[in-house]
């Protein structure tokens, strides 16, 4: 019911939504010669959007549904493990902790893949559980099909490995567990290489990352410094008490191996963006759930501390609640939200005007909304992002592109936030002289990520 409310963001898009939302919707043999050119990485994710779409065509709300039916899923499976390990009522603290967490209430509202593998993890840590205590080939295959399924829906899930390698190694397993281990994770890597091989090929499209978001950081920082603090507070219980590993073991390694990997990695290539490891709130839920329940146990004979460790719980959920979940459910709560830049050209705009998106890659904000740049000339399209099987479109040659330019009267440019790094690009550096050259600035308005800017012939304006 948390995921479901507010699921509409009052008929917002973030402008990767704005992505899912028009690529799911082409036809399959679309989405694959798609894939081809961009985003082989969400690929499956598309084509399971596609599958939504057919079955019920709903909107926002068809586009987020799956992303709210995984978190649900996730608090499941949080639950489940906080139950093996800890017992009944850690694993339901820890179940309810899990969607109040900032970070999942965010994503359970977006139509990207990231709630989905974080559901898939969380349930293949559940298998791995299963595997390591009763053994078998089918269920390692079913914890390697699970956190392999995980990996094609995004990557970068596959640093998961590196947490569950550090739960099975350090808990001092039997030989033929960690071979098994050893085994699944080999499978899961060899499964993976084809589309790691492939998404090369696209390496491009994650240029924007850079050196990591303080603020993202910080956040992570605190996650896991409150983590570590209830790990301490549980202390260290043997493998074996309650279930096959400790349960500090298991949630340790997920808080904090996958972000650290990636952290260590961005001197090398910046990959660090907190969704693409939404799965340490896995961790996060589980040491909380453990530590509220170890700390209720030591307060049985003291009614005073039982009454302070309820209240602070609850006031830390209400919070979560209000005003965080209130927030994130405002259209102000995305900073790139592809309605409102349609909707500021669609205001400034007159008909037969031109517009320019600058870069091209902007183009993107056109994909959920066309409606709102009908009547404008886009100059330097040559083929739209349908035709072409891309995401944005294919542009003219810098001298076409020039011509166009000269030919209109009034343009309206649509381009990034004043000091974000310029397009080198022939094509885009020509779009910039022409107007410095030819036309003079009317007007600019920033919308969210993007910047509106109204361009007319000298005297014009």
């Amino acid at each position: 019911m948390l995921g479901l409310w507010g699921i509409d963001r009052q008929g917002t898009l973030w402008a990767d939504e704005a992505v899912t939302y028009e690529v799911a919707h082409r036809s399959v043999t679309r989405i694959w010669h798609t894939l081809g050119h961009a985003d082989a990485v969400h690929g499956l994710y598309y084509l399971l959007m596609h599958g939504m779409f057919v079955l019920w065509d709903g909107g926002e709300a068809a586009l987020r549904l799956p992303s709210v039916l995984a978190v649900a899923a996730a608090s499941a499976g949080v639950a489940l493990l906080g139950r093996t390990l800890a017992g009944p009522r850690a694993g339901m603290l820890a179940g309810l902790v899990f969607p109040l967490i900032p970070a999942v209430q965010r994503y359970a509202q977006e139509g990207r893949s990231y709630a989905l593998v974080c559901a898939l993890i969380t349930w293949a840590t559940c298998l791995l559980l299963t595997a390591i205590s009763r053994g078998g080939g089918p269920r390692w295959a079913a914890y390697g099909a699970v956190l392999l399924t995980a990996c094609l829906l995004h990557e970068l899930a596959v640093v998961t490995l590196l947490a569950h390698g550090a739960t099975v190694f350090r808990s001092g397993l039997p030989r033929a567990v960690t071979r098994a281990w050893c085994v699944t994770a080999g499978c899961v890597t060899a499964g993976l290489l084809p589309l790691a091989v492939f998404s090369t090929t696209q390496s491009d499209q994650v240029n924007w990352i850079g050196f990591p978001d303080p603020w993202q950081t910080t956040r992570f920082v605190v996650a896991a410094l409150l983590g570590l603090l209830c790990a301490r507070t549980l202390g260290r219980t043997p493998p074996g008490t309650r279930g096959p590993v400790a349960l500090r073991t298991l949630a340790l390694p997920l808080l904090i191996l996958p972000t650290v990997l990636l952290l260590v990695l961005t001197p090398l290539r910046p990959l660090y963006v907190d969704r693409y490891v939404l799965s340490y709130t896995i961790g996060l839920a589980l040491l909380i759930g453990a530590a509220l329940d170890r700390i209720r146990r030591d307060a049985h004979r003291s009614r005073a501390l039982r009454g302070a460790v309820s209240l602070t719980a609850a006031g830390v959920a209400l919070a979560a609640l209000f005003p965080v979940g209130v927030y994130l459910r405002t259209p102000q709560s995305r900073q790139n939200d592809a309605d409102a830049v349609a909707r500021a050209v669609r205001e400034a705009a007159r008909p037969g005007d031109g517009v320019l998106f600058m870069p091209a890659r902007r183009r993107v904000w056109t994909l959920a909304r066309p409606e709102a740049f009908r009547g404008l000339s886009d100059l330097a399209l040559e083929r739209s992002p349908v035709a072409s099987d891309t995401l944005h479109g294919t542009e003219l040659t810098p001298e076409r592109i020039r011509a166009a330019v000269l030919g209109a009267r009034r343009i309206i440019a649509v381009h990034d936030l004043a000091g974000q790094p310029l397009e080198t690009a022939e094509g885009e550096a020509v779009k910039r002289e022409t107007l410095r050259a030819h036309f003079e600035e009317c007007g600019s308005r920033t919308v969210t990520q993007a910047r509106i800017t109204v361009h007319a012939r000298p005297g014009t304006c």
